[in-house]
C-alpha cells in the first residue's frame, strides 16, 4: 500500500492518503511558534494495518523537515512518541 501525508491547513490538519484515498488525519494548531498535535484518527475501512503509526511517523517527519517544534498532546500521538525517541529532538516539553 502507497501512503502519502499532506498538510492541508485550511482544514488544519496533516492527512494521511493510502492508494490515493484519504485514510486518516492528524488535527493541529499552530500556537506560540509551536505545533500542537490535538487529534488524530484513522477510518474504519483502514484500521488495523498499522496506518495509525505510518500517520504519526509521517506527520513527524514533514514536521522535522520543516523544523517545527512539536507538542503531542494527542495521546495516540505521545505514546508514538514516548515509543520512538528518535522524535525526542521534536518534542516541546
Amino acid at each position: 500500500m502507497d501512503t502519502e501525508i499532506r498538510d492541508n491547513p485550511d482544514q488544519r490538519r496533516y492527512e494521511l492518503f493510502a492508494d490515493g484515498a484519504l485514510a486518516g488525519f492528524a488535527a493541529y494548531r499552530v500556537r506560540d511558534g509551536l505545533t500542537v498535535i490535538t487529534h488524530s484518527e484513522v477510518d474504519n475501512a483502514y484500521r488495523g494495518k498499522g496506518l495509525g503509526s505510518i500517520l504519526a511517523r509521517q506527520t513527524l517527519d514533514l514536521l522535522r523537515e520543516q523544523s517545527a517544534r512539536v507538542v503531542p498532546a494527542c495521546p495516540f500521538f505521545a505514546k508514538y512518541v514516548a515509543e520512538h525517541p528518535e522524535y525526542e529532538d521534536l518534542i516541546e516539553a
